[in-house]
Parts: structure tokens; C-alpha cells; sequence
């Protein structure tokens, strides 16, 4: 990826973390990747790093953000192709979760037992770093914890593919299925399963369940970690795909939204679990009855 702008700012951490929250709940996002950072030499100051397309984005976001403040020193330039390779990996560290772990090239595989997931930052959503993504994988390895071993799993608005691997590399003898509505998507999730040895995930484009590979499955497992409207629209498709007894995983949803979802799946007679929220994102799990 080339032509890129990066917005750098130095100053007191508190201001600058506050910027980079505001970024992380935003939808759609402004930019295409931030990270923050404490000095070494003094914790109470700071460095923001964001990535844009163009330099009318980053310099707005200066002004956005409150990054002309006092004390604040912002700069913007345009960033060369190695460095945004080199950023995205190091803004990019091992993300534990449970039973898993997902980390980069750059990074070694643990030795401890976990499961790796290797995923590379892309183009599509899902990398394991959001809290939505973490949130699912948490969600899931209490799943297995609890004794509970789903053979028919769908990763639904799939992205990176990293909740799939995570199910397949788990569960090696579960049919595990991903679908997205982007084809780019789709095709990094096949090639993220494929380097993680999870090349039996079958991964679809398809928007919701509208794909002939769908007709007639039902689910043990559906992950959907997606947004809250697009949650609360496919309410009556994702209870209609699960088994009696089945659970949905859903996440993509912030802090104030989870009633509105809960309420959708509750109407179609899920019952529903709020789990731990993470960073102002909520995990929702909705179980279908047995009987």
C-alpha cells in the first residue's frame, strides 16, 4: 500500500489516549490505523501515530481530535511504503484470549499450549486486536472451558477469518464454514486459513446466509461479529440457522447497544448472556432452547 499520510503527534499521554479512544469508537473510522504510546523516559507523555489516505484527512483530524492543543506538537507527512509495513506490525502485538493467541509474523508462536492463530494485518476486519474480535474468541474458549464441543460452526461476516481458524484449529473434526458479504475479504480469510493449517474452513461470499452452500445447514455455533444493525436485522436468519441448543456469539457492538440486540434475539426466543464488556464493546452470547 503506498501513498499513505501519517499524523504524528507528541504531548501529555492522557490527551492523546483520549484521542485514540474516541477513534476506536468511531464508525465509520477516520482513519486507517492509529496507535498510541507512553515514553520511556516519562509515562506522563505520549505518542500518537494515525495512518490516512490523504493529507486533508490527517489534517483534519488535528483539529477533530484536539491535537492543536496546548503542549500538543502535530506534524503530518507522507509515509513510504516500508513504514507503514513496519507500523502496522509493530502496533500490531500478541493478543491473548483464552485459549488463544493471536500474533504476527513478526512475533513467535507460544510454546505454552495456547493456540496460535498467525494473522497478518489486512485489508479486513477481524485481526484479533479490536475488542469485538478479542471479546469472541473469550466468549468461545469459556465455551470449550464449560465442556461444550460445537460440531457445526459458522463464522458469519467473517473478515480476517480469525474466529473460523480459531473454531477449526480447536475443534479439528468440526465443519466449520465463513462467509462474507466482501470477496477481498473472503479471500484473505482463505489464505489466513491455509497458513494456519485450517484449510478445510469453507470460506463464501455470501451476504448473510444467501449462498445454496447454506440451504438446509443448521449450526451449533454461529459467530457474528458484525455491527448492531446489521445484528438486530439478521435476528430471525441467525435463529433460524441454529440448532436446538445452539448459540450465537455476537459482538460488533458498543456499550448502550446491547439491549436493542439482546431484545431482537430475545424475540426470537433466544435467551441471552452479557458477557464482561471490553473497551466500550459488549459480547453478547444467545442460546437457543433444546427442545
Amino acid at each position: 500500500m503506498g501513498g499513505l499520510w501519517k499524523l504524528e503527534a507528541g504531548g501529555p499521554f492522557a490527551a492523546l489516549l483520549a484521542a485514540a479512544k474516541w477513534l476506536d469508537g468511531s464508525d465509520p473510522a477516520p482513519a486507517l490505523s492509529w496507535s498510541v504510546f507512553e515514553r520511556d523516559d516519562d509515562p506522563a507523555q505520549g505518542r500518537l501515530e494515525i495512518l490516512t489516505e490523504t493529507m486533508k484527512q490527517a489534517e483534519a483530524l488535528i483539529a477533530g481530535l484536539g491535537l492543536d492543543g496546548e503542549g500538543i506538537d502535530a506534524r503530518v507527512a507522507p509515509l513510504a511504503e516500508q513504514d507503514w509495513v513496519r507500523l502496522s506490525q509493530r502496533a500490531l502485538p500478541p493478543v491473548q484470549a483464552g485459549r488463544f493467541v493471536v500474533h504476527g509474523g513478526h512475533d513467535a508462536a507460544p510454546d505454552d499450549g495456547r493456540i496460535a492463530i498467525q494473522i497478518e494485518a489486512g485489508p479486513a476486519f477481524g485481526t484479533g486486536h479490536h475488542g469485538t474480535t478479542k471479546g469472541c474468541l473469550l466468549a468461545f474458549s469459556a465455551m470449550l472451558d464449560a465442556g461444550e464441543q460445537p460440531r457445526s460452526i459458522l463464522d458469519l461476516g467473517c473478515g480476517a477469518g480469525t474466529l473460523a481458524i480459531a473454531a477449526a484449529l480447536a475443534l479439528p473434526a468440526a465443519h466449520v464454514m465463513a462467509s462474507d458479504i466482501d470477496a477481498d475479504a473472503v479471500e484473505e480469510a482463505n489464505r489466513n486459513a491455509n497458513l494456519n493449517g485450517a484449510s478445510h474452513v469453507q470460506c463464501l461470499v455470501a451476504g448473510g446466509l444467501a449462498h445454496p452452500a447454506f440451504k438446509d445447514v443448521r449450526f451449533d455455533l454461529v459467530f457474528a461479529n458484525i455491527l448492531a444493525g446489521p445484528l438486530v436485522d439478521l435476528a430471525p436468519v441467525v435463529a433460524g440457522a441454529l440448532k436446538p441448543g445452539g448459540a450465537a456469539i455476537l459482538s460488533g457492538l458498543m456499550t448502550g447497544q446491547q439491549g436493542e440486540v439482546g431484545r431482537a434475539y430475545e424475540a426470537e426466543g433466544l435467551s441471552i448472556e452479557r458477557r464482561e464488556p471490553l473497551d466500550g464493546w459488549e459480547t453478547l452470547l444467545a442460546r437457543k432452547p433444546k427442545g
